[in-house]
Parts: structure tokens; C-alpha cells; sequence
């Protein structure tokens, strides 16, 4: 018991003396999810709203697809990330495996269907309240995307906001692609499983610590966005 009181002390003393290590470690991670998460929510977000305002044939088949990737394993999207950026991979010649890149493309393809499908279901209902306006004034497919885009902003921030609260805590594809190597590719859930190995717990837990206030932050913005979105509407 005494070890662990000791440890969370010393995690405490780490985190309020804004430790070099742990602050470098932490504004990588928030440097690689943000830019996972805008990527993903600028493909992401207006396939949804295009899904939500098009009847095709197949529609009903692509949103189960879309739904389904978002249980995609992320050992799995690493393992594909890695073999296309590997030397003999159809991008290898690019040299992005073991770089923040390739972190980031391995996040925007965890983040990718979440956004999509979460941003759908706010313009879903946006478009059946929007959907005799826009088709009386004889809009085109990008006009209507874009006005559900405009008109859903505070929902789809809050899909953003979940595909960051993915991210930050993604561990399985982050670790085979970036290769967790000390000041370059080390993010807070990597750097945790490797002090945590190595018996280092107190730096460990102060990881553990910024990690988990982030995820608290997101929470309250993220609450925070639905309940404006729920009042704006």
C-alpha cells in the first residue's frame, strides 16, 4: 500500500512541476489525435451529411458497412497501415512508418467511421426537418451538404469530440506503427505500457493522470456541445 501512495505522490509532484518528459509526451499525443481527428472529420463529417440527404440504391448497406468499422480492431488497422508503409508497401517510399504520420493516418482510420456515423445521425434528423426547404428551392447534392453541414455545426462538434476521446486512448495500432521510440513517436498510452513494464510507476500514473484529465475534458466539452446543440435547436 505504501508503494502506491508513494507512487501517486510522486505522479502528483510530476504533474503540478509540469515535468519536461511528461508535458513532451503529452502535446505529442494531443499533436497526433488532433490532427487524426480533423482529417477524419473533414472526410468523415460530409460523407455523413451526404449519406443523411442521398436515397440510393445500396445506401442502406454503406451506413451498416460504416457502423460496422467502427468496431474495427485497432491492432488490425495498424497491422494494414503498417504493411502499406513498410518498404515493400505501396507507399513505403514515402518513409512515414515509425513517424508521427503514420500515427496520424493509423488514428484517421479508427476515427474515420465514428465521425461518419455519428455525424450522420445528427443530420439525419436534421435533413427531415430541412429536406422540403432544400428540395422546393431545387438545391444540388453539395448546396444540401453544405447547408446541413452549417446548420448541424454544435451536433457534429460533439462527433468530433468522440472521435477524440477515441483517439487520445488508442493504444494497439499507435504502438506497431509508431514504434513508441523515446522523443519521436511516444505518446502518453504508449509511454504508460512501457514505464509501467519497466517498473516505473510513479511516472507511469502521472501519465495516467494527464491522460485521464484529458478524457475528462472531452467528456465536458463534448456534454457540453449536445446540451447547446439540444437549446440552439
Amino acid at each position: 500500500m505504501s508503494e502506491i501512495l508513494n507512487g501517486l505522490g510522486a505522479a502528483v509532484q510530476l504533474v503540478l512541476t509540469l515535468d519536461p518528459y511528461l508535458l513532451e509526451i503529452a502535446l505529442r499525443s494531443l499533436a497526433v489525435t488532433l490532427s487524426a481527428v480533423l482529417v477524419a472529420s473533414l472526410i468523415g463529417l460530409p460523407l455523413g451529411a451526404w449519406l443523411a440527404a442521398r436515397d440510393f440504391r445500396g445506401r442502406g448497406a454503406v451506413v451498416v458497412v460504416l457502423n460496422g468499422l467502427m468496431g474495427l480492431p485497432p491492432v488490425v488497422v495498424g497491422l494494414f497501415v503498417y504493411l502499406v508503409l513498410s518498404r515493400n508497401g505501396p507507399l513505403g517510399v514515402l518513409g512515414l512508418l515509425f513517424t508521427p504520420w503514420a500515427m496520424i493516418l493509423a488514428q484517421v482510420v479508427i476515427l474515420l467511421p465514428l465521425i461518419a456515423s455519428v455525424g450522420l445521425q445528427v443530420m439525419r434528423d436534421l435533413w427531415e426537418e430541412y429536406a422540403e426547404l432544400l428540395t422546393s428551392f431545387d438545391t444540388g447534392p453539395g448546396r444540401q451538404v453544405a447547408t446541413l453541414l452549417w446548420e448541424g455545426r454544435r451536433g457534429l462538434l460533439t462527433a468530433a469530440l468522440a472521435g477524440f476521446g477515441r483517439g487520445i486512448g488508442e493504444v494497439g495500432a499507435t504502438m506497431i506503427v509508431g514504434g513508441n521510440i523515446d522523443h519521436a513517436t511516444r505518446v502518453l498510452t504508449t509511454a504508460i505500457t512501457l514505464e509501467t513494464s519497466r517498473g516505473n510507476f510513479a511516472l507511469a500514473l502521472g501519465l495516467g493522470m494527464v491522460l485521464i484529465a484529458l478524457a475528462l475534458a472531452v467528456t465536458a466539452l463534448s456534454h457540453l456541445a449536445a446540451r447547446g446543440w439540444r437549446a440552439g435547436r
